[in-house]
C-alpha cells in the first residue's frame, strides 16, 4: 500500500495552482514538523463506528461526508475504516454522495474513537528530509475513556504504507500542540504538563522534547483548566495560528482569565507581536447541553478551510471572519452540532499529511 511516485507526481502537478504556505526546513531539532497551511498530500480522518458507543454512526457521519465532500477535490482524504464491513459500507456511502472515489484512500484498522487529531500519525521530517511519521503517546486524554486501538493507529500506518516512525516517550494528543510554522510553539499546561498524562515533568523538559521532535524553540504557554472537559483544554479550541504571524482566538470576554492579554502579549521567535483576531461563540447553546459551540476549532486544507458550523446565528459571522483571512481558499461551513456535543470540532477530527 506504499504510496506510489506516479501519485506523488499526479498531485503535485494536479494542485499547482493552490497556493498554500511554503514549508520551512530549517530547524534547530532533529525533526520538523510543517504548519498545517503547508499544501497537503492529504487528510486522515478516522470513520465513525457503533464498535465502541452507539449511535455514532447515526449521529456523526454526515459530517464525516461534509468534511469529505470538502476536501477531496483539493487534497486526497485517507479515511480509517473501523474493520472490512465498515470500509465497504464507508465506500457505498461516499459512492452514492457523488464523492470522487479515486481521490479516497481507505485503510482498515481499528479505532476506539474518531479524534484522528489527537491520536492519529504526526508527520514530520528529519534531519535528511525524509519523511517520517511520529508516534507520541495516547492514553485516552489521561486514562478517561478506551484508547488501546487508537494509540495504535500511528505505528500501523507506518507499517502499512512504508513510512520511517519513530515512538516518543510523552503523552501529547495533536490537539495540545499549535505551531506557527517558524519556529514557535502554543500549548496549555492544563493537558500537556498534568499528571494524568506526564507525571513529574517540567516545563523545561517539555521544550525540549518539542525542540528535538518538532523543531520549535519559542514558547507560548497557557495555563488552562483541567478537567473543564475530557482533554483538560486544549490549545485548538482556545487560539489557533494563520499565515505565520496572526493569531486567532476566543473574544476576550469568553477567554479564561488573563489567556487572552498573554496571546496579546505573546512574541513570535524573533521577538515581534502577532496580530490577534477574535472569534465569537456560538449565539445559543448546544442542544441539551450548558456549551456553546466553538469556531476557532476549524481545519485548513489545500483548497478549503472547514468551520465548525452549529445553525446559529453567529456561523455566518464566524465564517466571514475566516474567511477574511483566506480570501485564496474557501471557506465551507461544516455541520458540528453533535461535534460539540462530544466536545470538540472539526480541527480534532481531522490529521493533514504534508505534500513531500
Amino acid at each position: 500500500m506504499k504510496l506510489h511516485l506516479s501519485l506523488i507526481m499526479a498531485m503535485t502537478l494536479g494542485m499547482s495552482i493552490i497556493s498554500c504556505k511554503k514549508p520551512d526546513l530549517s530547524s534547530p531539532g532533529t525533526y520538523t514538523m510543517l504548519s498545517e497551511e503547508v499544501m497537503h498530500e492529504g487528510t486522515w480522518l478516522q470513520w465513525p463506528h457503533d464498535h465502541t458507543y452507539a449511535n455514532h454512526i447515526a449521529r456523526h457521519e454526515e459530517t464525516f461526508v461534509e468534511i469529505t465532500r470538502a476536501l477531496h477535490t483539493g487534497e486526497r482524504v485517507h479515511i480509517i475504516a473501523y474493520d472490512n464491513t465498515e470500509k465497504d459500507r464507508i465506500s457505498a456511502v461516499l459512492t452514492g454522495e457523488g464523492i470522487d472515489m479515486t481521490q479516497i484512500d481507505l485503510f482498515v484498522c481499528k479505532t476506539d474513537d474518531y479524534w484522528a487529531r489527537d491520536n492519529g500519525p504526526i508527520f514530520v521530517l528529519d534531519q535528511n528530509g525524509t519523511p517520517t511519521i511520529q508516534n507520541w503517546g495516547f492514553n485516552g486524554w489521561g486514562d478517561k475513556t478506551a484508547y488501546e486501538n487508537c494509540n495504535q493507529v500511528p505505528k500501523k500506518i507506518a507499517e502499512a504504507y512504508g513510512i520511517p516512525s519513530i515512538n516518543i516517550d510523552l503523552i501529547n494528543e495533536g490537539g495540545s500542540v499549535e505551531l506557527d510554522g517558524n519556529g514557535t510553539l502554543m500549548a496549555k499546561k492544563s493537558s500537556i504538563l498534568n499528571r494524568n498524562r506526564n507525571p513529574g515533568i517540567s516545563q523545561k523538559e517539555a521544550e525540549s522534547v518539542f525542540t528535538k521532535y518538532l523543531g520549535v524553540t519559542n514558547f507560548i504557554w497557557l495555563k488552562g483548566y483541567k478537567g473543564g472537559d475530557i482533554t483538560d483544554d486544549h490549545i485548538d479550541g482556545t487560539a489557533r495560528f494563520v499565515n505565520g504571524n496572526t493569531i486567532v482566538t476566543l473574544r476576550e470576554e469568553d477567554a479564561y482569565p488573563g489567556e487572552y492579554k498573554r496571546l496579546a502579549n505573546a512574541t513570535n521567535a524573533n521577538g515581534e507581536k502577532y496580530t490577534i483576531v477574535d472569534l465569537p461563540f456560538s449565539k445559543n447553546t448546544l442542544p441539551g447541553s450548558e456549551e456553546k459551540g466553538i469556531y476557532v476549532n476549524f481545519y485548513i486544507g489545500n483548497a478549503v478551510v472547514l468551520v465548525p458550523n452549529f445553525d446559529d446565528p453567529n456561523d455566518e459571522v464566524a465564517n466571514d471572519i475566516i474567511q477574511g483571512l483566506f480570501p485564496e481558499k474557501t471557506v465551507v461551513g461544516i455541520p458540528a452540532i453533535e461535534l460539540g456535543i462530544d466536545g470538540g470540532g472539526v480541527h480534532c477530527v481531522t490529521q493533514q499529511q504534508p505534500l513531500f
